[in-house]
């Protein structure tokens, strides 16, 4: 599956307000995703002394594929292509580690 494969398929499964008009909805959601990907990594320190069992292995696969679904819905809002996301971050990524400049801070390195 490409990603772009990926995105069409996001677009038949998003059910709310304002699909395809506003991003703002999609943003709210990826925000709290986000966040509980967070909360299940945070759990994993506070319960288990930072061991990865496969059960909390499975919960953060499927939170971080609620996040990929928000992910696809806010590029598909804003008439991105999430292939074209991907491969202009892997550029991005390419010219710093070109550059010596991965690490350090500022977009525009």
């Amino acid at each position: 599956m490409t990603f772009d494969q990926y995105q069409e398929f996001t677009k038949k499964t998003a059910v709310y307000p304002t699909v395809g008009q506003s991003y703002v909805y999609p943003v709210m959601g990826l925000a709290g995703e986000t966040g509980e990907v967070a909360e299940k990594v945070k759990k994993i320190f506070r319960d288990s002394d930072g061991v990865v069992t496969e059960e909390r292995r499975d919960m953060i696969k499927k939170e971080l594929g609620d996040v990929l679904w928000y992910v696809s819905q806010v590029a598909a809002e804003f008439g991105l292509s999430l292939e074209d996301v991907a491969s202009h971050n892997m550029e991005k990524l390419l010219s710093r580690v070109e550059t010596g400049t991965v690490k350090g801070d500022g977009d525009q390195r």
